[in-house]
């Protein structure tokens, strides 16, 4: 009897633990899903004041920049989001910690667009289309634990947009691999336009840019490793 009882004790504790880590709370990557049927009208993307902004980590320093985007659409009914896609310029990407005069500035670049990152000569492109929304509640963003040192990778909570109102679902499209990433955004919707503000993490390895991977780091303390995420944000408006 006691057995059974502390049995159900622990199935009741784990019940709790389950209802407490809730999804809706999480940065999240899955497989790719359906594509959200849209519906509503169609606002068409501002190229001149929309990007993806894009912040790498390694324990001896940080890059980042932003990758334009080139064109897209947002599909709204009733003042709430139904769709949306957008499309970025790998070919484009600029890195913004350096001047474009300094020597190292094309090194760089170079070797993000080589197939040892996006192999931007066989996949110039980034895609991220909508697959669902959903409000977003309040709580507390899980974060991942990082390995410390003076340039540990901004955590989940410290990069989502301020004030988030969705949970965003897309897949995002990179170097041929598609997959489903969940984020928190905030979405206005105002006068027949829209803006919106995410930030969030990825773990880049799962679209296969895996160069300096730190999994496979024998002994970091030595610093040899680039950390596996990448740091993203994006900013959209519609004309």
């Amino acid at each position: 009897m006691n057995l059974i009882k502390n049995t159900g004790l622990l199935f009741a504790a784990a019940l709790i633990m389950v209802s407490c880590n809730k999804p809706g709370d999480t940065v999240e990557v899955s497989d790719a899903q359906e594509v959200a049927e849209s519906s509503g009208s169609t606002l068409a993307i501002d190229p001149s004041t929309s990007k993806i902004d894009w912040r790498g980590y390694k324990p001896t320093g940080q890059h980042f920049g932003y990758i334009p985007l080139t064109d897209g659409e947002i599909t709204v009914k009733d003042s709430e989001l139904t769709g949306a896609r957008f499309v970025f310029d790998i070919t484009g990407l600029k890195i913004q910690d350096m001047e474009e005069s300094n020597e190292n500035y094309p090194k760089l670049w170079g070797h993000l667009q080589s197939d040892d990152f996006f192999d931007a000569a066989n996949h110039p492109e980034a895609v991220f289309e909508l697959t669902s929304v959903e409000p977003y509640t309040a709580g507390t963003i899980e974060d991942k634990d990082e390995f410390e040192t003076a340039n540990t990778p901004k955590s989940d909570s410290e990069v989502a947009a301020e004030n988030p109102t969705h949970w965003v679902s897309g897949n995002l499209t990179m170097r041929g691999t598609t997959k489903n990433i969940k984020f928190p955004a905030h979405v206005s919707i105002a006068d027949g336009t829209v803006a919106a503000k995410a930030g969030f993490n990825i773990d880049r390895t799962d679209w296969g840019l895996a160069y300096g991977d730190e999994s496979g780091a024998v002994d970091k303390a030595k610093d040899q490793f680039i950390y596996n995420t990448v740091s993203i944000g994006f900013e959209i408006k519609t004309n």
